[in-house]
């Protein structure tokens, strides 16, 4: 079932859980989060980011994850992730996408927010939900470290919840994707993630927020997230790494020489490691 992600997000805040988003940057990582999703009988977000358009262009993957969405037994919301260009936001309105990300987060504070005012306006007036970034994550979308100054520490890119109340008031925003602590990309060592800022953005808000960079994070740390209002988490790194290993290991054994098989195998382990996601997300057994 098709929903845009306002919709989805209000069962996270009913129930008091995040929604898991995930990556499918192919059929393969498609299939598997799709099936994950209905195995556990739970709602899912699935993206196309701006950064993996180079390995499926949007106007192949986009339209098969609203056809996928679509036929779902479970809630699905299908999200732009990381849309950093007019262009890339406009090409998944027209194909049909629920919900987009304007990522200006990298913009002095002025332009971020003129830049998502008139994206929200946009997507709004086609019944589109639309999530923003304030503060900055150490890490580019893509794993790489920002460009930033040496001198600074991670806490100074943590999202301010004076300013968060104020651009998202004036913006109208769905949904918040905060800074505090998290970092795209594989940790080295598990982060030291600040609580009290999710808290009290979610007060200064009202809001679902959003966690990025959440595949290393401990299940400890997405619990205590969740509880101080975090409603949305993406994951993409470490299930992406579940179907490499996959792969390689198929590859290894010299069981088939078709690709196919390669994909499949990495296919089923990508789902599981999304229901392994999805159970801690939701609080489930």
């Amino acid at each position: 079932m098709l929903v845009n992600l306002k919709e989805i997000l209000e069962i996270a805040e009913r129930d008091n859980i995040a929604i898991g988003m995930f990556n499918a940057t192919g059929f393969d990582s498609l299939q598997a989060v799709i099936a994950a999703a209905e195995e556990l009988n739970q709602p899912v977000i699935i993206a196309h980011a701006e950064v993996h358009n180079v390995y499926n262009d949007i106007s192949i993957v986009g339209p098969a994850m609203i056809a996928a969405a679509k036929n779902a037994k479970v809630p699905v919301c299908v999200h732009l992730d990381h849309g950093e260009s007019m262009e890339m936001i406009w090409r998944a309105l027209r194909i049909g996408f629920t919900s987009v990300m304007i990522d200006a987060s990298a913009l002095p504070y002025e332009k971020n927010l003129a830049l998502t005012k008139q994206v929200t306006e946009m997507a709004h007036a086609m019944g589109v939900s639309v999530e923003a970034e304030l503060g900055r994550l150490v890490t580019g979308e893509a794993g790489s470290t920002a460009e930033v100054n040496t001198e600074m520490k991670a806490e100074d890119f943590y999202t301010d919840p004076k300013e968060a109340e104020a651009f998202c008031r004036e913006t109208g925003v769905d949904a918040l994707a905060i800074a505090f602590g998290t970092a795209h990309g594989f940790y080295t060592a598990q982060p030291a993630l600040d609580f009290d800022v999710v808290k009290n953005v979610k007060a200064a808000t009202g809001l679902p927020l959003v966690m990025h960079g959440g595949s290393g994070v401990s299940e400890e740390g997405f619990k205590k997230a969740i509880a101080g209002g975090i409603r949305k988490i993406n994951y993409y790194s470490y299930m992406s790494k579940a179907g490499y290993e996959a792969a390689k290991a198929e590859i290894e054994a010299g069981n088939s020489k078709y690709l196919h098989d390669v994909e499949f195998a990495a296919m089923k382990a990508m789902k599981e490691d999304v229901k392994r996601a999805i159970r801690i997300f939701a609080n489930l057994k």
